[in-house]
Order: structure tokens, then C-alpha cells, then sequence
């Protein structure tokens, strides 16, 4: 979804004079509070200071567009809404003409993104949240891509890892509810298309998912007080050990034959659409992966008796 909206379209110039109705200062500049109607059809009406709009006004497009926000010399500057034609509206800082700053952009398609912005673009910290699937992207962006460190939150288990490009790269985990995590890494992988009569086959660059090890959640629990600390005793269950059930064992082994290469994540072509359908962009099975980790759970316990 793009976010490079109609404020591209051009607003009233200094020579644009058009009507005009309100106050102007000694030098006949207009000056306070007016409203303007420009020859192109869009309206300004708001404050003015020496011919330039200042302050605080509502600017509207003859296409339906609309501004209501700070202006500094006749340039969006400060705290601002900007309405498009289709709909989505962004609201928060501007800086020169341009998104700058921390803004919230409400999509047509219901997804939102809420973060810092740079020179028009999603820029640092910030989050997206893709409105028909209910996961959200939480992590850093540069120049309008997800990039860097980040969590991307499904509806029942999250991946955290680093990004490039809006695809995961490198080393990362799984994190199931179901009471697991599949540690592993992104390894990028040419994939060819259909080769058409005396053209080359195109090549895209596809993420696929190599699982390396299970382990147990690791789970914190606050530490109680000694006076309230139950004592030890022949009949007291041991604590879950938050350490790795699957570790490099020839067992361990064997359950990860079943994930490597499994999980599989499409180059998106727009931001909403890459990540629309969690098992169809992953390719994972997390009834296997609950199934699997029970399995292994199984096995421990047979060893310890």
C-alpha cells in the first residue's frame, strides 16, 4: 500500500493571487486571518503572515483532498492531517512539505502504521499493522522498507529476527504459543520462472526457512520472597528448565529433518501484501510443530526414568 499520497499536488503559489477575503497588513500583504479561492478551484482559509500562509488553516483540493494543520511560510510545517482522495489520511508531524517526524497513516484498507517518519518516508521505529490478518510488524524501517531488527506478531506465534528489503534475513526464532521455539535462519535462494520462447527465465530472490534446533519457551517468573518460598522436599516438582530440549543430538536431529526448507516466505510486491496468509507465505504446519515438540517432550521423559 502506498503511502505517497495526493499532497504531491501542487498548492497555491505566491503569484497564484486568485479571490481573497480578510485582513492585510499596511503593505496590503495579506495578513491575519482570510480566506482564499484559487484559480485552480482549491480553497485555503486560515492565517496568513506578509502574503505567505502561517499558522494554523484548512487548505482543500478540488479533487477532495484536504489539509488541516500548522503552515510556515506557505509550506505544511508542524502538527497536520492530510485527507486523500481515497480516503487514508495521515496525522502527525510535518516538517518542509513533508511527512517528518512521529505520524500515524490510516491505510484505505484499514491497515495502519505508527512510527517516525523521514523526508516523506517511514523512517526508524515503527509499526504496521496489516488489518485482514491481524499481524503486526514491530521494528525498524529505512526509507520506507521494513529493514533491520524487529518482531513480526502473528495471531498465535511470532517471528524475531532482522529484515531487508520487507524479507527476513539471517538467524531468527520462532516463537510458538503452543509452548516452543524453533531457533534457525533465513538463507536468500535463487528461484527461476517459467522460461518463455527465446527469453531468459526471470530470477527472484526468495527467503527459505533452515530450522536448526526446538527448544522450550524461556519463560521468567518472578522471584518470591524467602519467608514465602515454599520448602524443599522429597514430594516437590522439579522447575521446567527453560533450557533447549532439542539440543545437538542425533534426536534432536531427526525432528528437524521434518522443518528444514519448510518454511518459505514470498517476496512481497506492496506492503500489504507480504504478509497476508500466514501459513501460505511461512509453509509451516504449527500442529506439526506442537505434535514434534510433544514428541520430544515424550523422549526426555523416558530418558529421565
Amino acid at each position: 500500500m502506498s503511502d505517497l499520497g495526493s499532497e504531491e499536488l501542487e498548492e497555491e503559489r505566491e503569484n497564484d493571487l486568485g479571490e481573497y477575503e480578510g485582513e492585510r497588513n499596511e503593505a496590503g500583504e495579506r495578513h491575519g486571518h482570510g480566506k482564499a479561492r484559487l484559480p485552480n478551484g482549491d480553497v485555503y482559509e486560515g492565517s496568513y503572515e506578509f502574503g505567505k500562509r502561517h499558522g494554523q488553516g484548512v487548505y482543500k483540493f478540488k479533487n477532495g483532498a484536504r489539509y488541516i494543520g500548522e503552515y510556515v511560510k506557505n509550506k505544511k510545517h508542524g502538527q497536520g492531517t492530510f485527507i486523500y482522495p481515497d480516503g487514508s489520511r495521515y496525522e502527525g508531524e510535518w516538517a518542509d512539505d513533508q511527512r517528518h517526524g512521529h505520524g500515524v497513516y490510516y491505510y484505505v484498507n484499514n491497515d495502519t502504521y505508527t512510527g517516525e517518519w523521514f523526508a516523506h518516508q517511514r523512517h526508524g521505529q515503527g509499526t504496521y499493522f496489516y488489518a485482514e490478518t491481524g499481524s503486526k510488524y514491530v521494528g525498524t524501517w529505512v526509507n520506507g522498507q521494513q529493514e533491520g531488527a524487529a518482531e513480526l506478531i502473528h495471531l498465535n506465534h511470532r517471528y524475531q529476527g532482522k529484515f531487508l528489503n520487507k524479507n527476513p534475513v539471517g538467524p531468527g526464532k520462532f516463537v510458538f504459543d503452543i509452548g516452543c521455539e524453533q531457533h534457525g535462519e533465513y538463507r536468500l535462494t535463487d528461484v527461476r520462472g517459467e522460461e518463455e520462447e527465446e527469453e531468459e527465465a526471470l530470477v527472484a530472490v526468495v527467503p527459505k526457512w533452515k530450522a536448526t534446533k526446538i527448544t522450550e519457551l524461556a519463560l521468567w517468573t518472578p522471584t518470591l520472597p524467602k519467608e514465602q518460598a515454599p520448602s524443599e522436599g522429597p514430594g516437590q516438582e522439579e522447575t521446567p528448565r527453560t533450557e533447549g530440549i532439542g539440543e545437538d543430538t542425533e534426536e534432536s536431529q531427526g525432528l528437524l529433518e521434518g522443518f528444514e526448507g519448510e518454511m518459505e516466505m514470498r517476496p512481497g510486491d506492496e506492503d500489504a501484501d507480504v504478509f497476508r496468509d500466514d501459513n501460505r507465505e511461512f509453509g509451516y504446519d504449527v500442529d506439526q510443530a506442537n505434535a514434534s515438540f510433544e514428541e520430544e517432550e515424550g523422549r526426555q521423559s523416558d530418558l529421565q526414568e
